[in-house]
């Protein structure tokens, strides 16, 4: 998907979630209202959505709205979803379309900032790409809005110890800043590549992502296991593999603790916490090595026909592709070789900024 690096692709409590939170109660207090409103919309009544003509395309939506020409959107809502001690700050912002700007999940809206480009001045910034954290029928179950997930973006200055605001990211920044009621000029919908595919009701996926790359499998997850879709029924195996620094950090974690309460057949969660946990050699335990703890399982579904899906940071693919092709090689197996199987059968998807 082309993000840009200052692009984020990358939660909640009550009393049937399993307490992850060392200081909880600051998240309890704090994210009260937007606990209950997600864990509502979580509970096992699937929630009915509309309208269900969003599920009569053939093809995904693409490009509706160009770059030069983009789609002028409201705020809704911008929520902060990471307790004190996380590092950095990330954001949950809601924007109404109207139904103007029909998505798919996986999709990525275009958000082109306000002011101008200071490489090119007179010209207006380069768009900036965003994962779309919500189904279709978007948070409000009404299709009118999308969410997104955005990690303010800052640039920490080593010389003087501390962050200069004038290399802050221009479109993160803008996003976390705004107000409700702002308008925000959005392109798209792109990307095929983490489409769900649906053809399999019984198929595996198993996702992998850190941050804000979490944004597209929340969309999965919320279609999989909250809504009620007539045309899809869910009924295979969903593996969410979510990788960030610490406890604070965890992203949408009630609603994904309340599918592994309600769908434990359907749904497995693992956490990567990389400031608290240890992996099996003493360091500090990132995806690729939880990938590795459960290596045996993964290749047995892959080669049953799982679909797996990366997102989040470039970073993190070399890590996971070494201890892939590690892990391979002990199992007797070339790693190049079912990667390539892999992609042959489109069981791979892969969209890292």
């Amino acid at each position: 998907m082309a993000h840009s690096a200052i692009s984020q692709c990358i939660y909640m409590q009550v009393s049937v979630a399993v307490p992850l939170h060392t200081d909880s109660s600051f998240r309890r207090s704090t994210f009260k209202a937007t606990s209950l409103t997600f864990m509502q919309q979580a509970s096992k009544a699937k929630v009915s959505v509309t309208p269900l003509s969003l599920e009569d395309a053939k093809e995904p939506p693409l490009n509706i709205y160009k770059p030069k020409e983009p789609y002028t959107a409201t705020i809704v809502s911008i929520e902060r979803i990471v307790g004190p001690k996380a590092p950095g700050e990330t954001c949950h912002i809601v924007i109404n379309h109207d139904g103007n700007l029909p998505y798919w999940e996986g999709q990525s809206y275009g958000v082109v900032p306000p002011g101008e480009n200071p490489k090119k001045p007179g010209s207006p910034h380069n768009v900036r790409l965003y994962s779309i954290a919500s189904t279709r029928y978007a948070d409000s179950f009404d299709g009118k809005t999308a969410s997104l997930c955005v990690r303010r973006a800052v640039y920490y200055d080593p010389e003087i110890g501390k962050e200069d605001p004038s290399k802050n990211g221009v479109c993160s920044n803008f996003l976390c800043n705004a107000k409700p009621g702002d308008k925000v000029k959005i392109s798209g919908p792109s990307g095929k590549i983490m489409l769900l595919p649906e053809d399999n009701p019984n198929a595996t996926h198993i996702m992998i992502g850190t941050g804000t790359g979490v944004a597209p499998f929340r969309g999965y997850l919320r279609r999989m296991f909250m809504e009620s879709v007539p045309s899809f029924k869910f009924n295979g195996l969903a593996w969410l593999f979510l990788g960030v620094a610490n406890t604070d950090s965890l992203l949408y974690d009630d609603e994904f603790t309340k599918y592994l309460s309600d769908y434990p057949g359907n749904f497995r969660y693992d956490r990567a916490l990389s400031r608290e946990q240890k992996n099996n050699k003493g360091g500090k335990m990132y995806v690729q090595d939880k990938i590795e703890e459960y290596s045996d399982e993964i290749f047995k579904l892959l080669d049953e026909g799982a679909h797996i899906y990366f997102c989040g940071l470039k970073g993190m693919m070399p890590g996971i592709q070494d201890t892939l092709k590690r892990v391979a090689e002990e199992r007797g197996e070339s790693w190049e070789q079912k990667l390539l199987q892999l992609k042959k059968n489109k069981q791979w998807h892969v969209e890292v900024y």
